[in-house]
C-alpha cells in the first residue's frame, strides 16, 4: 500500500474515534476506561470465555435482560448462571 493511502486510512479511523468519542467527564472524575473490541477479546481469552452465539425467541431475551436488570449483573453471567445450574440439574 502506498504511504498516501495509509495515511488516508489513519485519518478515516481517526474521524471514526472522534465520531464515537462522548463528552469527556469534568476534571477530577473517574473515567472508565474503554477497551477495544481486540483488547476485550484478549481479556476474555485470558479468563477462558469463548464466544457463544445463538438464536433465541425475542420473549425469552426480554426475560433474560429482566433478570440481568433485576441482579445488576449483565446479560452473559445471567445466561452462564442459568446454562450452568440447568446442567447440573439435567445430570441429577
Amino acid at each position: 500500500m502506498k504511504k498516501s493511502g495509509l495515511e488516508k486510512q489513519k485519518a478515516m479511523k481517526l474521524t471514526g474515534k472522534m465520531k464515537q468519542a462522548g463528552t469527556s467527564p469534568a476534571f477530577g472524575q473517574d473515567v472508565a476506561v474503554a477497551l477495544d473490541r481486540r483488547d476485550q477479546r484478549k481479556l476474555d481469552q485470558a479468563l477462558g470465555l469463548v464466544p457463544f452465539a445463538v438464536k433465541l425467541h425475542s420473549d425469552l431475551v426480554a426475560q433474560l435482560q429482566a433478570v440481568a436488570q433485576a441482579r445488576g449483573i449483565g446479560m452473559n453471567e445471567v445466561v452462564a448462571e442459568l446454562l450452568a445450574k440447568a446442567l447440573v440439574d439435567q445430570h441429577q
